[in-house]
């Protein structure tokens, strides 16, 4: 949501904003409402200080035994114009909140303008491509070659873009998501949560993807959604909500399941487990200070690299130009993972995590605000998401990378102890 006050300071900046967003608005449509909404609030305000004065007045005249019939009828008809304008108000307001909840966050200044994907600007490359001595396969091969990848069986029982996982490959996908909470709670002091997978339409509102992204979600039949992200519960613990400032910054983890419908991906990274109903994700989630809301991001973006790091899986971090940053993000770094076995064995760069600061944009939707006790100033909050990873992308990722020639797959070092000491995932008869 954003800040009607900088709006009406500000309206040829905020159409600016929203240019580089692709997005073209006339801000006087706005500030129209708002003025009006200003206007009816100065009337009612008028009204509201006659009627006081006119029942004082009535006291007076009851206690000096004079006619109050003019009075209390002049009393009547401030009631009723008080109702009747605080009704405009309330559409008004209405009217007003419909415009700007459909509107995208604004954009740091730092971040590249582009159309799509192909202008987002690279910032690093991790760790050595691996060379195979013969053509690498991509993880449909290798997976149902180990008899341990099902998509038939997901299919039959629940439709198309389900898979069911056996035996040493259902173990590496819990060993990933240990290994990874593990790793975030000892070396980042991140707070463990186990959070609700459905939830309420306000859960959704305040993140961003209600209303606008409704046919991208699962929809329950007493009208809860099944969660997209950890994001969404994770964030919310703190809507309606005022924090101490000395408690910040939050910094929350979670590994859910995660639910999104797909619409309108067809033929999109559509093959084997890249695009799914259902996935497993650790997601992190800060709520910070908006001074330090900026450094957070960085923090946060190391926190999913070093993942990517122990596992010694290559990586490259790019920066999301302006027609590719997301609905409630102000600047986003995507971790894109390289996997070898992608385009007929010549490999491909796909993401992995993406982690973003939001700034205020979720606190203003969700009411969520901290409090400086020195200065009993109230704020809004600041809060960024990132997945620390997707654990069905890091499973594609080390099959792919960590394939041998024989069918085999070699487990990563740091994920032997997950695996019950397994150190190479061999095909299951």
């Amino acid at each position: 949501m954003h800040n009607i006050k900088y709006i009406r300071s500000n309206p040829l900046q905020f159409e600016k904003m929203m240019s580089r967003r692709g997005i073209s608005i006339n801000s006087s449509e706005i500030l129209d409402i708002d003025n009006s909404i200003r206007a009816f609030q100065t009337e009612l305000q008028v009204l509201q200080e006659k009627r006081n004065k006119a029942s004082k007045q009535i006291g007076k005249l009851v206690s000096e035994g004079s006619d109050i019939s003019i009075l209390t009828k002049n009393i009547s008809d401030y009631k009723n114009d008080l109702s009747l304008i605080d009704e405009k108000i309330k559409e008004l307001t209405l009217n007003l909140n419909k415009l700007l909840i459909e509107l995208p966050n604004s954009l740091d200044d730092d971040v590249p303008d582009g159309a799509s994907e192909d202008e987002n600007q690279l910032i690093k490359t991790w760790g050595e491509k691996p060379q195979f001595s013969f053509k690498p396969s991509d993880h449909v091969v290798i997976g149902e070659k180990l008899n341990q990848i099902d998509f038939k069986t997901g299919v039959k029982i629940s439709g198309s873009r389900f898979v069911l996982l056996r035996g040493q490959l259902a173990l590496l996908e819990r060993a990933l998501s240990s290994f990874m909470i593990e790793t975030h709670l000892n070396d980042h002091q991140f707070e463990e949560i186990s959070p609700p997978y459905i939830v309420k339409d306000h859960a959704l509102f305040g993140t961003g993807q209600l209303p606008k992204f409704s046919d991208d979600l699962f929809h329950t039949t007493d009208d809860r959604w099944l969660i997209p992200t950890a994001e969404v519960p994770l964030t919310n613990i703190v809507s309606n909500e005022i924090i101490d400032k000395n408690a910040l910054p939050l910094r929350f983890v979670a590994n859910t399941p995660c639910f999104r419908s797909e619409a309108g991906a067809a033929g999109s990274d559509t093959r084997g487990m890249i695009r799914q109903h259902q996935f497993s994700k650790v997601e992190m989630v800060f709520i910070t200070h908006p001074l330090r809301s900026g450094e957070e991001l960085h923090y946060l973006v190391s926190c999913a690299e070093k993942i990517l790091q122990q596992l010694k899986l290559p990586y490259r971090v790019m920066m999301l130009c302006s027609g590719d940053v997301g609905f409630s993000a102000k600047k986003t770094y995507d971790l894109e993972v390289w996997l070898p076995g992608q385009n007929d064995g010549k490999g491909a760069y796909r993401e992995i995590s993406s982690c973003s600061n939001c700034g205020d944009f979720q606190a203003r939707r969700m009411n969520a605000k901290f409090k400086d006790k020195e200065t009993n100033k109230i704020e809004f909050l600041h809060t960024l998401n990132g997945s620390g990873l997707a654990i069905g992308r890091t499973m594609i990722a080390i099959l792919e990378n960590y394939q041998q020639m024989d069918g085999s797959v070699l487990v990563p070092d740091v994920l032997i102890p997950y695996m019950r000491g397994l150190k190479k995932i061999e095909v299951k008869n």
